[in-house]
């Protein structure tokens, strides 16, 4: 897998490292202290070194991202997996980068950032794209709901993976639209449906898979 999708490794940890280049080039204007964590309020609680901030954080979600790619490519059950599930594996953390790195930027030159708007709505995204590749996904050890019932039965691991993408899809629109509610209610309707979206899936499992044997 690693000979058939060099290119994307390539091209996605560039994308990650972007932000390093326009840290650079906003090195004069960037001050010493740059905003790095914020609370459940959207407030800024933590702050790094300019140095830390430009090449630290960057390069710690490079390595997260190779980590998660070589565990993927390195599953036996994924050479022959979607070109489409891996192309949106590869992609996950380059949007990861873009969109923390230029909420510290932003916030960092004086603009007011919503940064849970950002995080949230940002996620949302990768669920709607998520469900529309998941009916796709070959059974793996690394990627998809990997649960003992669908692991067990191709069946019921393909009729999971249909009812998530679709959940997660609409799903994931829902929170788009709650990403933009005030302060701390937009996290909390995130945890909830966030649940949903991972446990009805699972629950479907089980009942597909008594269904089944």
């Amino acid at each position: 897998m690693f000979k058939r999708n060099w290119k994307k490794i390539l091209i996605s940890s560039l994308v990650i490292l972007l932000p390093v280049l326009a840290g650079l080039i906003l090195w004069g204007r960037l001050p010493e202290r740059i905003p790095t964590h914020w609370n459940a309020s959207g407030a800024v609680d933590g702050w790094s070194g300019r140095g830390m901030a430009v090449f630290g954080i960057p390069a710690i979600i490079l390595a997260g991202h190779l980590l998660c790619v070589g565990a993927t490519f390195l599953d036996p059950k994924n050479k022959d997996q979607s070109d489409k599930i891996v192309g949106v594996v590869v992609f996950i953390m380059p949007v990861v980068s873009t969109v923390t790195m230029g909420a510290m930027y932003a916030t960092a030159l004086g603009a007011q950032v919503n940064i849970m708007t950002w995080v949230l709505a940002a996620v949302s995204v990768i669920f709607i794209v998520l469900g529309n590749y998941l009916p796709k996904c070959k059974r793996n050890y690394t990627v998809g709901i990997k649960v003992p019932w669908t692991m067990d039965s191709e069946e019921v691991w393909t009729a999971t993976h249909r009812m998530a993408g679709r959940l997660w899809v609409a799903g994931g629109f829902v929170m788009l639209g709650t990403s933009f509610l005030p302060g701390s209610a937009a996290l909390w309707a995130f945890f909830a449906e966030a649940l949903v979206l991972a446990l009805a899936p699972v629950g479907y499992s089980v009942w597909k898979y008594s269904r089944v044997k």
